[in-house]
């Protein structure tokens, strides 16, 4: 399964140079946050190398990406972690159209992209 996940994760990042062209390159992303535990719902909105928390996880982002044409579309590379000892729990790409292909697995947290922000 991590096989064939990279080798998707690798095609979509690099591609063909007519793919690249049609990928754009977002300012922001927009992330909603469940606490499994409490069932609160927390919409974030951060630009990129910026962080937010939602509970005892931090959410830091690195890029985002979306076809051109439709924002909503987007894969964004995060780093994730559990705020006691600082333990990353996530550092990799999570693609907003297929949230459960590379998903954050936490007891009581999940995150998943919604869309890029394009300004």
């Amino acid at each position: 399964m991590r096989q064939w996940l990279l080798a998707f994760l690798l095609s979509v990042t690099q591609g063909t140079v007519a793919a690249q062209e049609s990928v754009s390159q977002g300012t922001g992303v927009v992330l909603r946050g469940l606490d499994k535990v409490d069932g609160d719902i927390v919409d974030m909105s951060l630009s990129t190398d910026e962080s937010a928390e939602i509970g005892r996880l931090t959410v830091r982002l690195r890029e985002c990406r979306y076809p051109q044409g439709t924002a909503t579309d987007a894969y964004a590379f995060l780093t994730i972690s559990d705020t006691p000892g600082d333990n990353v729990v996530f550092d990799g790409w999570m693609i907003a159209s297929s949230p459960a292909l590379n998903a954050l697995e936490h007891p009581r947290y999940d995150v998943w992209v919604l869309r890029c922000n394009s300004e």
